[in-house]
């Protein structure tokens, strides 16, 4: 008697618009500290890159493989100053942490995923301070917290931001 597989059917083949969107747009994300017309001796700008690519995460679970935030990790690293790797290391590890989460939680809200987002952006907003100060940075903790702060309150913008992307990268 023979054993036939259960019928499989394919992924949906996306666009190139439909998988460049998230990409481009935690790219630019990463950039955009660069093009505001800010100069300021403390950090007061949030990590746009990684609310970006955080917003992307939680939209679309199953978009982002688990190694995707070790290029734009480093292309933000490369924007931003930091450390090189200091970005790659805490958004990978911040990617796992949310893959345990979901494994664990049965369902999702908006509150939980800010939840979920602000411990993120301040676990690697932490790592990287403790990068910075390892490569020889010197900057008041309290100016990190408060951006830390100031992130946490923004991202349901990005969040926002990135679910309009999202209905026109579909369309």
């Amino acid at each position: 008697m023979s054993r036939t597989l259960p019928f499989r059917t394919a992924p949906p083949v996306l666009s190139v618009k439909a998988r460049a969107v998230p990409i481009v747009s935690t790219m630019l994300g990463s950039m955009l500290p660069l093009m505001l017309p800010v100069i300021a001796e403390a950090p007061v700008v949030p990590p746009f890159g990684l609310m970006v690519l955080l917003a992307w995460r939680l939209l679309r679970p199953g978009f982002w493989a688990v190694w995707a935030p070790l290029p734009l990790g480093f292309f933000d690293d490369l924007a931003s100053g930091q450390p090189v790797g200091s970005a790659m290391l805490s958004w990978t590890v911040a990617f796992l942490a949310i893959e345990v989460s979901e494994r664990t939680l049965l369902w999702r809200d908006y509150l939980q995923d800010w939840f979920v987002a602000a411990l993120a952006i301040a676990g690697c907003m932490a790592a990287g301070y403790v990068f910075a100060l390892f490569a020889g940075g010197a900057a008041p903790m309290v100016s990190v917290v408060l951006q830390i702060v100031a992130s946490i309150l923004v991202f349901p913008a990005v969040a926002r931001l990135c679910a309009r992307l999202d209905v026109w990268r579909l369309r």
